[in-house]
């Protein structure tokens, strides 16, 4: 697998769109194929993956969400509102929508963020002193649930303790 984004800015810029054609040309002029694996025999083009987190309280949430992702601030970014990216550049970034209102049960989801099993305490630390509450550890340390000020949850996991 291949992955191309400007470490600059956490989405596809124009100019990454143009060194994926450049490389999907000469990889075709080379007679390969891409497999489906990649999405190119599916029809699919170059994509990225982004994740949104609703908000009322951007700057109050988004601290939980640095330290239990393990993410950095965004290149150049200034401001408590700013997107989050991976340091090392395997996962999405994250960045927050302002909600208007609160709107119980819109997008329930959460996160599970695999760690080693000698990080996961630091980890879940982390997001505590960032202005999260734990849930539950009632299964660690196979995991962690935590939550942000608003209630949005992250379970921080390990392969420790887990039933086979």
């Amino acid at each position: 697998m291949f992955t191309l984004q400007s470490v600059e800015r956490a989405w596809v810029t124009e100019r990454d769109v143009e060194l994926a054609r450049l490389i999907s040309g000469v990889v075709a002029k080379a007679g390969l194929v891409l497999g489906p694996e990649i999405g190119v025999g599916a029809g699919r083009s170059v994509q990225v993956v982004e994740i949104a987190i609703d908000a009322m309280d951007i700057a109050g949430v988004r601290p939980f969400w640095k330290a239990v992702l393990g993410y950095a601030d965004e290149a150049g970014a200034d401001g408590p509102e700013d997107p989050l990216v991976d340091p090392v550049g395997q996962g999405p970034a994250v960045w927050f929508q302002q909600m208007d209102r609160e709107r119980p049960q819109r997008n329930r989801i959460h996160f599970d963020v695999c760690v080693p099993h000698d990080e996961a305490e630091r980890r879940v630390e982390g997001a505590l002193a960032a202005g999260g509450h734990l849930v539950s550890a009632e299964r660690a340390p196979a995991f962690w649930v935590l939550a942000d000020r608003e209630g949005n949850e992250a379970c921080v996991t390990t392969w420790q303790g887990r039933d086979s």
